[in-house]
């Protein structure tokens, strides 16, 4: 059964500043959502508001057609990384991994480079690799949805594909909507993209189409 994250009517004020007017965006499980829009647009502030941690003068956002305030307290449905880390630098990988009830083994046999290192202090991992585990977690971890806010920041070259390509296996199992400004990266896993730009979602189907509306130039 395909399930649906819709956000619609989406409107967000800061003072006389209008940050999100009118809107809309679909995810659905089996398929990666990108986000795309320069700083300031109002890419994590959207999150939040569907998350619930944020308030909007107007919204609704709906699993399956029907509405659904504080969806962050629902974490079967939906699940988010943040730009910040999250996991405790104190932890170890195992500790941390069996705190999410997640096999140390399967995050080995995807990320080998972890290999020999299930007790080592999370602070002791470069940006890339506690990046990692976290984007591990959050899609890993059951959900019908997650949300991934600038999932490759900090990530080398190498571990931008070995994440990508763990997105792409992983999709079968979960919807993920993701917004980073590594566009080329986002656009290679994305099977629908939007672009925040002057507080409205506008759907892309070609780089052309965002070169059109001043987001990248060719």
């Amino acid at each position: 059964m395909i399930h649906t994250l819709e956000a619609d009517g989406i409107q967000l004020d800061f003072g006389l500043r209008r940050i999100l007017s009118d809107v809309y965006l679909k995810c659905e499980t089996g398929k990666i959502t990108g986000l795309l829009g320069r700083n300031g647009q109002g890419k994590s502030c959207l999150m939040n508001i569907m998350l619930g941690t944020l308030n909007a003068g107007s919204n609704s956002v709906r699993f399956d057609g029907s509405v659904i305030h504080k969806a962050g307290k629902k974490p079967h449905l939906l699940l988010y990384l943040p730009q910040f880390n999250f996991i405790p630098k104190s932890f170890t990988i195992y500790t941390v991994l069996n705190d999410f009830q997640l096999s140390m083994d399967d995050f080995i046999y995807r990320f080998p480079d972890f290999k020999d290192r299930r007790h080592e202090r999370v602070s002791n991992l470069s940006g890339g690799q506690w990046r990692t585990l976290e984007i591990y977690i959050i899609v890993k971890t059951p959900s019908l949805f997650a949300m991934l806010d600038e999932p490759f920041t900090h990530l080398n070259p190498i571990q931008i594909d070995n994440v990508k390509q763990f997105m792409l296996e992983e999709k079968a199992n979960k919807g993920m909507l993701i917004t980073d400004h590594m566009y080329n990266h986002l656009l290679e896993v994305s099977d629908t993209v939007y672009l925040l730009k002057d507080a409205k979602t506008h759907p892309i189907k070609t780089i052309f189409e965002l070169d059109e509306l001043g987001y990248v130039n060719l």
